[in-house]
């Protein structure tokens, strides 16, 4: 009897380590990745639909098996844009075991810098600050700067204004995520970009701009160029409407053009500002829902199948965060087809490699995503839209910044 309690405890352990063998192989690995952002507070109009497009792709790549057994679990944090939180949440998230973070704001990501670079781990940041790439390994920018966007608007403006050198005032935001493109600008003029840089304005509180688009105009300011978000811009061109200051079209003689770079614009811009935001030029490498396209379809999809409402799911933040979503799962997907663990290092490595033939096609973007050791500025292409009849339209075909080369 005692043979037979023993031989049918072994038989029941056994039967015990294979269940447990075959559930985890079923279950898979979990890799875990972390998001702190505003969802709410200041710059929540774009990082609440950011958050949305990072959790609803995620979900996507679970629910449908992308990476098989395998699943991504990122967990998602508000920080009312405050660098003190996002830093509290960065050091618990380490201590989670994440293999790859996903940030937001210049400022903390500029604060954080040199903590990425002690734990080895990559950052995708939402803010695409040139000087996020300064004594930096391993942040990852996924779009082209607001240096390069903005020296592309220049660009624009130098080969198309009629009469002499164009005079351009820009309108930033008074931090470091405003300023950063000014000292390039200037590198660019310097280098030969044929604009006069006539001043540069930092919004404040100040919700009449009456006094300094007067001024503007008395310098005979045809073009501001902004990078800032999208309330004080909408601000701006409600007021230059109302004295009849803004351009109908590109460069009218006497009037004002208004353009601007990726925070700058989208369907907030023209919610905030009606029919003054016609005419608004504005850049990105993103692609719009308002043009039917491959990803203009997906992103509407996604945003049906987890119940998000029409402004999500048009907002090109949701389009900003879908993408971040799939550069890192690209990465994950990549190293497993290698037959790698997913770490840290092996995700560092796989962005790194991810140019030429290994170039990321993302149909969020009007180009595709390359990084390398020595560049980690993911679509290198910017795509020019227009306000035109209530929407934003293309204008001419993807491009890349002339000058930005020259000056790096």
């Amino acid at each position: 009897m005692k043979k037979h309690k023993m031989l049918f405890f072994r038989i029941l352990m056994s039967f015990v380590v294979v269940l447990s063998f075959a559930t985890s192989i079923q279950a898979g690995e979990v890799y875990k990745l972390a998001l702190s952002l505003a969802i709410t507070g200041p710059t929540s109009d774009a990082g609440n639909p950011y958050a949305k497009g990072v959790e609803d792709y995620f979900r996507f790549v679970n629910d449908t098996k992308l990476l098989g057994n395998d699943t991504i679990e990122c967990t998602i944090r508000d920080d009312q844009y405050n660098n003190d939180v996002t830093k509290r949440n960065f050091e618990d998230f380490l201590d989670q075991g994440i293999v790859l973070y996903l940030n937001y704001s210049t400022g903390s990501t500029m604060g954080l810098k040199r903590d990425f670079e002690e734990e080895k781990i990559p950052v995708i940041p939402a803010s695409f600050h040139a000087g996020n790439l300064i004594d930096s390994n391993y942040i990852f920018l996924p779009i082209a700067s607001y240096s390069e966007q903005i020296i592309g608007l220049a660009e624009y403006v130098a080969k198309n204004h009629k009469g002499g050198k164009a005079k351009i005032a820009l309108f930033i935001h008074p931090s470091a995520f405003g300023r950063g493109p000014v000292e390039d600008l200037t590198k660019a003029v310097k280098a030969g970009l044929n604009i006069e840089i006539v001043e540069v304005v930092e919004h404040g509180q100040d919700l009449d701009n009456t006094a300094m688009l007067k001024r503007l105009k008395s310098k005979e300011v045809q073009y501001v160029l902004c990078q800032t978000v999208q309330s004080p811009v909408a601000t701006m061109i409600k007021d230059a409407n109302s004295l009849g200051y803004a351009a109908k079209s590109f460069g009218e003689a006497g009037k004002i053009t208004f353009m601007g770079a990726h925070y700058t614009g989208g369907n907030d811009l023209i919610a905030l500002s009606g029919a003054a935001a016609e005419n608004f030029f504005w850049t990105t490498s993103y692609r719009l829902t308002s043009e039917k396209s491959a990803g203009a379809d997906a992103q509407l999809a996604l945003a049906k199948k987890y119940g998000r409402d029409d402004k999500a799911a048009n907002s090109h933040n949701y389009t900003n965060g879908i993408m971040v979503a799939q550069v890192a799962t690209e990465a994950i997907k990549r190293v497993k087809e290698k037959g790698e663990k997913v770490t840290r290092s092996s995700l560092y490595e796989e962005l790194n490699q991810m140019n030429g033939a290994k170039a990321f096609q993302a149909d969020t973007t009007v180009g595709p995503v390359t990084y390398s050791k020595t560049d980690h500025a993911g679509v290198d292409v910017l795509q020019l839209y227009r306000v035109d009849g209530g929407v934003f339209r293309s204008v001419g075909v993807p491009f890349s910044s002339e000058y930005i080369k020259k000056i790096k």
